[in-house]
């Protein structure tokens, strides 16, 4: 049966409360996104106020850091968090990455590739005390003397990657542990380039096609009434546009031949037109990539199109989403997996 998680923006002052309402209700796991606020700081306190479920960065930059400080804060989590931290990667584009994080920023996909090795490399040394010699294209570690390693005896966490193109995706294939699925996604290009990608990338690793575990993301637009609904449909509306602005984004807008649709959503990007990219959002596209509806009728509706597509589901709601609502979405959904 499909797993049912949360996916909520990171935050120290809100993120504990979230956490523990997630906790009791009937989600699997939480995953925590970085925008404003960094993600793996706001997931300690999520650790420390859980014990069931699973928690995991959806996603934590990886370019922003560097190997060892990836490795060091995910190593540090999983442990306090007794074996249920996922470290979730996202690489970011270039422009963020080179002029806010001040980071180098080159060949994406290889890059990622190399990043994912080296902190595995590098949880190799600690967990083993084998010598650390990583010595790649990107990053270099060669040095760890037994006053950095960090305590702590949990295995390391699993790696999941975002990906949308080709090319990331085929690095999630290859050396990662699970694909998160980015939220501009329809279910068609799903089927018919992002899984297929995946499970062609992992055989060519010498791994299985099955062995990477598939995490989706999912527009909701719900709430408790008719007004409710006006506001998330709003606030989708209005995510879908700013993603759908950003070129990585396109083939999935070319594979509806809606790729000019970046291009109009982009220039208003440029121009800072922000609050003007909902508008631009065609009903069809609304429809392919959210699920609409009241709680009941939205947790049948995930199930029914992603249930026995994805292994994991989060449910995304760019928007203030009441806690009682988010639980009776993922109610839904289990009741709608029942034989």
């Amino acid at each position: 049966m499909v797993l049912i998680d949360r996916v909520v923006p990171a935050g120290l002052a809100s993120i504990g409360e979230i956490a523990e309402q997630t906790e009791s209700g009937p989600f699997d796991g939480l995953w925590v996104t970085e925008n404003r606020h960094d993600a793996l700081l706001s997931l300690a306190l999520a650790a420390g106020r859980t014990s069931r479920i699973t928690v995991g960065s959806g996603v934590a930059i990886a370019f922003a850091r560097t190997p060892m400080t990836a490795a060091t804060a995910a190593w540090e989590l999983q442990n306090f968090a007794d074996g249920r931290f996922t470290l979730g990667l996202g690489s970011q584009v270039r422009a963020h990455v080179t002029n806010r994080f001040g980071m180098p920023f080159s060949e994406p996909a290889a890059r990622m590739g190399e990043f994912i090795e080296a902190v595995r490399a590098i949880w190799r040394c600690w967990s083993t005390g084998e010598p650390l010699h990583f010595d790649g294209r990107f990053y270099r570690h060669t040095l760890m003397t037994e006053n950095f390693v960090p305590s702590g005896s949990v295995a390391p966490p699993p790696i999941f990657l975002a990906a949308v193109g080709p090319r990331m995706t085929a690095v999630a294939g290859a050396v990662a542990d699970g694909l998160l699925a980015h939220p501009f996604l329809t279910l068609p290009y799903a089927r018919d380039h992002l899984l297929p990608r995946l499970a062609a990338a992992a055989v060519d690793a010498g791994r299985s096609a099955g062995s990477v575990v598939t995490a989706a993301s999912v527009f909701v637009a719900t709430g408790g009434d008719e007004a409710d609904l006006v506001l998330a449909e709003a606030a989708v509306r209005s995510r879908i546009g700013f993603y759908g602005a950003t070129p990585a984004y396109r083939p999935v807008l070319d594979h509806l031949g809606m790729g000019d649709l970046q291009i109009a959503l982009n220039a208003l990007a440029r121009a800072g037109r922000w609050e003007e990219m909902g508008a631009l959002v065609p009903a069809e596209l609304y429809r392919e990539m959210v699920v609409h509806g009241r709680p009941d009728e939205v947790g049948a509706e995930v199930h029914r199109r992603y249930g026995e597509v994805f292994d994991r589901v989060s449910l995304n709601a760019p928007y203030p989403l009441a806690a009682e609502t988010a639980d009776e979405v993922a109610r839904s959904v289990r009741k709608s997996a029942r034989p």
